[in-house]
């Protein structure tokens, strides 16, 4: 790969070897046509008056033309260039943070427009097609959930031997496509950033812990959330952060046995934990969970395993990781902190 030099860099090289071209020729010019005259020039201090002479009307002139003249345009094509460097600084700010950003060009130079034009099609196009993704998933999740409620309803009144069965099957499939559309919003998200809120992440876990916790006793089984040290709110969404924390309190309370204790630890710093009584998974077998339609004892049971992966990937969309303490039995979701 070539080594990439700034414009006005090449800029400078290319006055310099032009300067140097220019000047060589000039002189072999002015030898040349006085060559008779220097050659009669016998004594020294005759030759050297005349290359002071040669020096002060010639090499002198030129270098104070061409270093000007460099300066110059080192500064020109630096203001020209500046734009360009707000539109990047705007682009870096709003990576993250909107949805539907474009570049203004109204300063940029007549050459850079069309590129700048070129850019702003595209994001406009991969925010359409965020866009159309979401409602895509939106129209798929009504069309799948009305005819399994349905079925849910039309169960609970079944009396039949398979009835329980296949109530938690239907439920089970509820649960899958909602992970499905889940999993399809935040991939549209993630190519074209929805407005996002200050989140805190306390509160999040409180409202888990509440939303969970009758479940967690049914089943014989505690669900607590505790404080550590400072929590620091995050900039994302709600909604999908509560998310990522709900599939991990789901299999934490999968892999708990009876008479368990699962905690939700918030802080210190923008983090979350959840700590299960299970076995615990190692660094490197929760990178192999993390992949899409890998199942384990922490992969979620209705039949695909994209629990984590949706944890994993709601986590890269907010700037955030996904990682495991095995010893500790703990899931940890390190957020990236308020800007």
């Amino acid at each position: 790969m070539s080594q990439r030099r700034s414009i006005a860099r090449r800029l400078f090289i290319g006055l310099s070897i032009v300067g140097f071209i220019g000047t060589t020729l000039l002189l072999v010019f002015i030898i040349n046509e006085h060559r008779q005259s220097f050659t009669a020039l016998g004594d020294p201090a005759a030759a050297r008056h005349a290359f002071r002479e040669l020096f002060e009307h010639v090499i002198l002139p030129i270098l104070v033309l061409i270093i000007p003249m460099g300066m110059a345009s080192l500064i020109v094509i630096r203001q020209a260039l500046a734009p360009l460097g707000e539109a990047v600084a705007q682009l870096q700010v709003a990576e993250r943070h909107q949805r539907g950003v474009l570049i203004d060009h109204a300063a940029f130079p007549t050459e850079a427009v069309p590129f700048a034009q070129a850019v702003n099609r595209l994001l406009g196009q991969l925010d359409q097609a965020a866009r159309d993704h979401e409602a895509f998933a939106a129209d798929v999740a009504h069309e799948l959930r009305t005819p399994l409620a349905v079925l849910a309803l039309e169960l609970d009144g079944l009396e039949h031997p398979d009835a329980p069965r296949l109530r938690a099957e239907v439920i089970a499939m509820r649960r899958l496509i909602d992970q499905l559309m889940l999993l399809a919003r935040v991939e549209a998200q993630s190519v074209a950033q929805s407005i996002r809120d200050s989140v805190r992440l306390e509160d999040v876990g409180a409202d888990i812990v509440s939303l969970m916790a009758p479940g967690a006793i049914a089943a014989d089984k505690s669900l607590s959330l505790t404080r550590v040290g400072d929590v620091a709110p995050i900039m994302g969404q709600r909604e999908t952060v509560a998310a990522a924390l709900r599939n991990l309190v789901e299999n934490a309370l999968r892999v708990t046995p009876p008479g368990g204790a699962v905690t939700v630890i918030a802080g210190p710093g923008p983090r979350l934990r959840v700590k299960d009584g299970g076995a615990g998974l190692t660094p490197e077998r929760l990178a192999e969970l993390v992949q899409r339609h890998r199942r384990a004892d922490h992969a979620s049971s209705e039949g695909a395993g994209l629990g984590l992966a949706i944890v994993a990937r709601i986590m890269a969309a907010h700037g955030g990781t996904l990682s495991s303490t095995a010893d500790a039995q703990e899931l940890v979701l390190d957020f990236a902190p308020l800007r």
